[in-house]
C-alpha cells in the first residue's frame, strides 16, 4: 500500500505537529542529510518554461530510496484566483521501485523553504542576531518569518511588499504571536535599514534589482529566496560580488540563482561543505554572507521522509493502492479482463 497524503491531510498534519515545532524538526532533518550530502544521486531540476511561468520536476535518490516533486511558479495565477506554486511528490523503495508515500507539497513547500532558510541562517548569520527585513509577503512570509523569530532568535521584522493587502494578511497571521514585533516599512530600503538579515521573498518572473548595494550594511546575512528560475533575481550583482555567497547545488543555482548574472567563475560555496565542517562559513561579524536558494531536491526529499514518519505516528492519511497487487505480477492482463469479456459478451448477444 502507499500512503497518501492530500491538501486536506497536510493541513489536519501541520495542526496536529504544531507549525512551530515542524519547522524545527524540519531544519534538523535537512541539517543531518546535508551532512550525507556526497551519498545522494543528484541532478539539477528539470524545467519547462513558458511566457507565464514554469514546471518542475525535481528528482533525487540515496541507496535506500528515490524521490520527487512535482512543482509549478506561475505568478499571474493570484489574479485568476489560483496558487502561484502547486505541488506533490513521491517517495519510492529504491530497491523494489515500489511507491511508499503520494504527498502534496505545497503546503509543505513552504514549510521546507523557511526550514532551509533557517539551517543557512545557523550557519551564516550573526548569533546575536536579533532584527530581520522580510520583502514580499506573499504565500511563504508567515513561515519564514516564524522560523527566524521561534528558533533564530528574530525579535523584531520589517515587512513591505508592493501589495498592502499581503502585509496586512500577514500581520494578521501572526498576530497569535505577540512577543513578535512587526515594522511596517515604506518601501524595501526602509525595511533594510538597520536590520540583520535581510529576507527577499518575491515573486515576479524579471530581473528584479530589489536589494541594492546602498541596503547592504556590514555583517548582514542576506536570504535571498525569490529568484528560483532563468530571467528572475532579486540581488543588484554588486551585492552578490561584495558578498560571500552560499548555494545549495551550483550546477542549478548557477542557472536559476541570482549569480547567473555573474561569470562561470565567480566563487560559490555550497552550504553542504559549511555544514559538514569542510569550510568555513562567515569568517567575521562585518562580512556579509548570501544564501542564494532557489531550492534543491534534497530538500523535498528529507520533507518526504519526515511527512511519512509523522503521518504514520499520527494516523493521518491514507492508504491506496497506487500499484498492482502483486501476486500474479507476470499477468497483468487480468486486470482489464473482465470489462473486455462482458463488453463481447454483449456484442455476440
Amino acid at each position: 500500500m502507499t500512503r497518501f497524503i492530500d491538501f486536506p491531510s497536510m493541513s489536519r498534519l501541520v495542526r496536529s505537529i504544531g507549525a512551530a515545532r515542524l519547522l524545527g524538526e524540519l531544519a534538523d532533518t535537512l541539517h543531518d542529510d546535508f551532512l550525507r550530502w556526497p551519498e545522494f544521486d543528484k541532478t539539477a531540476r528539470v524545467a519547462s518554461h513558458s511566457e507565464l511561468g514554469v514546471i518542475e520536476l525535481m528528482p533525487v535518490a540515496d541507496a535506500r530510496r528515490y524521490g520527487f516533486k512535482y512543482v509549478n511558479g506561475h505568478p499571474s495565477n493570484a489574479a485568476r484566483g489560483l496558487s502561484t506554486v502547486m505541488a506533490f511528490g513521491a517517495l519510492a523503495d529504491r530497491d523494489t521501485g515500489y511507491p511508499l508515500l503520494l504527498c502534496e507539497l505545497t503546503l509543505a513547500t513552504a514549510l521546507r523553504t523557511a526550514a532551509t532558510s533557517l539551517m543557512a541562517a545557523r550557519a551564516l548569520a550573526r548569533p546575536d542576531s536579533r532584527r530581520m527585513a522580510l520583502i514580499g509577503n506573499g504565500a511563504q512570509s508567515e513561515f519564514q518569518a516564524l522560523a527566524f523569530h521561534l528558533h533564530l532568535g528574530i525579535e523584531e521584522i520589517a515587512v513591505f511588499d508592493l501589495d498592502p493587502a499581503a502585509t496586512d494578511k500577514l500581520a494578521r497571521n501572526l498576530a497569535a504571536w505577540p512577543k513578535l514585533r512587526l515594522r511596517r516599512a515604506t518601501s524595501a530600503a526602509d525595511a533594510a535599514r538597520g536590520c540583520d538579515i535581510l529576507s527577499t521573498i518575491t515573486a515576479d518572473k524579471t530581473r528584479a534589482r530589489i536589494v541594492t548595494p546602498a541596503m547592504i550594511e556590514p555583517g548582514m546575512h542576506v536570504n535571498a529566496v525569490g529568484g528560483d528560475c532563468p530571467g528572475k533575481t532579486e540581488l543588484h550583482p554588486e551585492v552578490l560580488r561584495g558578498s560571500r555567497v552560499f548555494v545549495e547545488y551550483e550546477p542549478q543555482t548557477r542557472v536559476e540563482g541570482d549569480i547567473q548574472q555573474l561569470p562561470a567563475d565567480f566563487a560559490v560555496t555550497e552550504l553542504w561543505r559549511v555544514l559538514r565542517g569542510e569550510l568555513p562559513g562567515r569568517e567575521d561579524p562585518a562580512q556579509v554572507t548570501v544564501f542564494d536558494s532557489v531550492g534543491f531536491a534534497l530538500e523535498d526529499f528529507s520533507t518526504l521522509h519526515y511527512l511519512l514518519e509523522q503521518a504514520l505516528r499520527h494516523g493521518i492519511g491514507e492508504d491506496i493502492d497506487l500499484a498492482p497487487p502483486g501476486e500474479t505480477p507476470k499477468d497483468l492482463f487480468r486486470h482489464a479482463r473482465p470489462a473486455l469479456e462482458q463488453g463481447a459478451g454483449r456484442r455476440a448477444a
